[in-house]
């Protein structure tokens, strides 16, 4: 499950404006932002859905999901891969 507060994080840890995301993921201009504007968890097609974390995943983005390893806590969220130098 994405959340609409996962989905900002995540474009706002690249620096990904709302259009780059759309171009980058091949998902309309107004889904991304109709997606952004959604309170709890994001609804919708499926393949939409995972079409918008792949462009994110592209970018550096790790997606966390609620009670998974992370250092400070047990919630949902985003944080930046590790880039290998």
């Amino acid at each position: 499950m994405l959340t609409a507060a996962q989905l900002k994080a995540a474009r706002a840890l690249v620096g990904m404006e709302q259009r780059a995301l759309a171009e980058a993921s091949g998902v309309s201009l107004p889904t991304i932002q109709r997606m952004e504007a959604s309170t709890g968890t994001v609804r919708g097609v499926i393949e939409t859905l995972m079409k918008v974390m792949a462009a994110l995943e592209t970018a550096g983005v790790e997606f966390i999901n609620e009670g998974a390893a992370s250092a400070g806590g047990g919630g949902r969220g985003v944080r930046l891969r590790k880039r290998s130098e």
